[in-house]
């Protein structure tokens, strides 16, 4: 399966197809420059080892530590070392192969280093082949902020090799698919069906196309967020928050799907989205101080003042609706949505 997304001068490729990391030469220039193939370790040494001996040129290859702490300014400047040492040149390439830390921390890089070079992103996770690995947003978090330092710079091609999901915990596996109930809510009535009434695990290719497509959509209208493109943050204000109130108890897509609940406005679809939750493994409740978790919401970059925030919600499946939201409204659904 191929996608585009159509960005004029800055478009890219996305493509999605079992066995498609063992052809990434094929797929992506790899012949006539070196590549930084960064990962981390708690990726499968082989998806980076089969990167790098396609590099024609030879390169080299960096193994980070897995974790959110990583996506920090000092993993930052752990990359832009190796590409320094290693004396890459504005004519080679970052190639990501990892989940979303590895592939927001290796764009934001590409993005800095010589004031940019090409990036490729492989991402091995269901996190990242649902929705961070396309769209251009790279950062690091920064004075305990998530994702607050960081620049729009998109990718020359991602590469998406369903069999990766193979080696992922199950646990982990189900975290990204929050990304693709939201998806569906947002926007692909059809997406959402499929989770409540099929196997997801069986059409996994179909769920990883349709999500993808939802946000390609959206990101050609808005490429910078002034507008349309907040709508993919349907989940994630209020998730960010409960993500740093737990404390990595939570990992990110379970506090996605936990920060969508208040935002559904149907009952009845409130209902049927708890109960596809349930189907995946996805948590339907949980026990954090409201307080707490809107005061990290006063620190979220998306804050247009100290009196609030825009808010996604949803009023009925496939739409959405951007509202702004004093902190005081969003304590109150905080509250009736965690217990």
């Amino acid at each position: 399966m191929k996608l585009t997304m159509r960005l004029g001068r800055a478009s890219y490729d996305i493509i999605l197809s079992r066995g498609a990391l063992g052809r990434l030469g094929k797929l992506a220039n790899l012949t006539n420059r070196r590549a930084l193939v960064v990962t981390d370790d708690g990726v499968p040494a082989q998806y980076a080892d089969a990167v790098l001996a396609q590099c024609v040129q030879g390169g080299a290859k960096l193994v980070l530590k897995a974790g959110e702490e990583t996506k920090s300014l000092a993993g930052f400047e752990t990359i832009l070392h190796k590409l320094l040492d290693e004396g890459f040149t504005r004519r080679d390439v970052v190639v990501a192969v990892g989940g979303g830390v590895v592939g927001d921390l290796a764009g934001f890089a590409a993005a800095c280093y010589m004031r940019g070079v090409a990036f490729i992103n492989c991402p091995t996770t269901t996190l990242s082949q649902v929705d961070s690995s396309i769209g251009g947003k790279t950062a690091v978090d920064f004075g305990g902020v998530k994702n607050i330092v960081g620049a729009f710079y998109q990718p020359e091609i991602v590469v998406i090799d369903p069999d990766t999901l193979d080696t992922l915990p199950q646990r982990h596996y189900v975290n990204g698919l929050a990304e693709a109930v939201k998806a569906g809510l947002i926007g692909d009535e059809y997406l959402f069906e499929l989770f409540e009434e099929d196997d997801v695990h069986e059409h996994i290719e179909e769920v990883l196309c349709r999500a993808l497509a939802v946000k390609k959509n959206v990101v050609e209208k808005d490429e910078r967020e002034k507008g349309l493109r907040a709508a993919l943050n349907f989940g994630h204000t209020i998730g960010h928050a409960i993500e740093a109130a737990s404390g990595g108890a939570l990992y990110h897509g379970e506090c996605v799907a936990l920060g969508m609940l208040p935002m559904i406005e149907d009952k009845l679809l409130l209902q049927r989205t708890k109960d596809v939750y349930k189907k995946l493994g996805l948590p339907t409740a949980a026990s954090y101080d409201a307080a707490k978790v809107t005061a990290y919401l006063r620190h979220d970059k998306k804050a247009s003042s100290q009196k609030g925030l825009t808010v996604v919600r949803v009023p009925e499946l496939g739409s959405y609706r951007l509202d702004k939201a004093t902190f005081e409204e969003i304590e109150t659904l905080v509250r009736a949505g965690l217990g």
